[in-house]
């Protein structure tokens, strides 16, 4: 019984030691392989790698290093007073320190942060959902034949070729309370002027439009491209089978679609978090500071305050740059759950 038992023990350690081999071999396999697809992949594409080569240096330094360098700004007490500057022909060199997370605590724990960030949502989500809806419209109604259809098509663009800061100033004219365009308008009509820019609320109001005015070319074009990759046989049939309107809307534009809003959702989203230009431009984050998004506030600690904070800047920035890759990490999570993978 005791040499029974010995034998089953050392056929089963054997099995065990000969599956462990095996696996170990098959590994030592797959990494060869993988090293050796690697190789043969840059000996095979060594002139993409090349051409490809440039661009990753480029972005790494007009990107990677002033990333880089703000964040480790953030961990300082940088501001104008003493950092590294040349007056003249003397040099003064930096002295500010290394203060760890102390930044983000403060920042974090300032109620303006909170005011900023809430307004900044309120702000995207708006001007996003705003844009989307009236990119779809358009979208849709350009996608039919009609007579001077190329016009209309040219004349919607119009707003996405003209430079914003042109646009942000010609809206400023418009919406000036005294002389502007708008106001003279409702003064015809017997209307009172708005204060388009001096009221906290109209002044929100015209942020989002004139975001929107912007924002909806892109999102038409986008989407006019996504509308005519829909096989229109989809249609037809839905229509012979006595589907509505709005069914065939809802079961074949919008699924037909779906890869396209969720990319343009995303860029629209992410745009419109840090669209500088069109709240600096138009209001300089007034009246007061009712319409300072994050990214305006970044820039008040850098280039307005007194001393000039470029450590707060710096944590702002990142600060920033952390809630938009939470909200894309989520949102491609989302979008794998829904099949959609990118």
């Amino acid at each position: 019984m005791a040499a029974d038992t010995s034998q089953s023990v050392a056929k089963a350690a054997g099995g065990d030691g000969g599956d462990s081999v095996a696996a170990r071999g098959r590994s030592r396999r797959t990494d060869s392989a993988k090293r050796g697809g690697l190789g043969r992949a840059l000996a095979t594409h060594w002139y993409a790698w090349a051409m490809v080569a440039p661009v990753v240096l480029v972005l790494g330094v007009i990107i990677g290093w002033p990333l880089a360098r703000g964040v480790y700004l953030s961990l300082t007490d940088a501001n104008e007073r003493n950092v590294g500057r040349t007056i003249g022909a003397n040099h003064i060199e930096a002295t500010y320190t290394f203060v760890g997370l102390d930044n983000y605590a403060d920042v974090l724990a300032d109620p303006v942060f909170l005011q900023r960030l809430v307004w900044t949502v309120v702000w995207t989500v708006l001007c996003v959902s705003i844009t989307f809806t009236l990119g779809l419209a358009l979208a849709n109604m350009l996608n039919r034949d009609f007579r001077g259809r190329a016009a209309y098509r040219m004349a919607l663009i119009l707003p996405w070729a003209v430079p914003g800061f042109v646009s942000v100033f010609a809206w400023r004219f418009l919406f000036n309370r005294d002389s502007g365009i708008l106001n003279k308008i409702l003064d015809g009509g017997g209307i009172s002027a708005v204060p388009w820019l001096d009221d906290p609320t109209w002044a929100k109001f015209s942020v989002v439009a004139v975001n929107v005015w912007l924002g909806v070319p892109f999102m038409m074009v986008a989407l006019l491209g996504g509308l005519q990759s829909i096989p229109g046989e989809l249609y037809e049939a839905a229509e012979m089978d006595g589907a509505t309107a709005w069914q065939r809307f809802r079961h074949i534009t919008l699924p037909g679609l779906r890869a396209v809003s969720m990319t343009v959702i995303l860029l629209s989203t992410i745009w419109t978090f840090n669209m500088f230009p069109v709240i600096f431009l138009l209001t300089r984050g007034g009246p007061g500071d009712s319409t300072e998004i994050l990214v305006t506030q970044a820039f008040r600690e850098a280039f307005v305050a007194s001393p000039r904070d470029f450590a707060g800047s710096a944590t702002w920035g990142v600060l920033i740059l952390a809630l938009l890759m939470i909200f894309a990490l989520v949102y491609r999570r989302s979008l794998r759950k829904q099949g959609e993978v990118w």
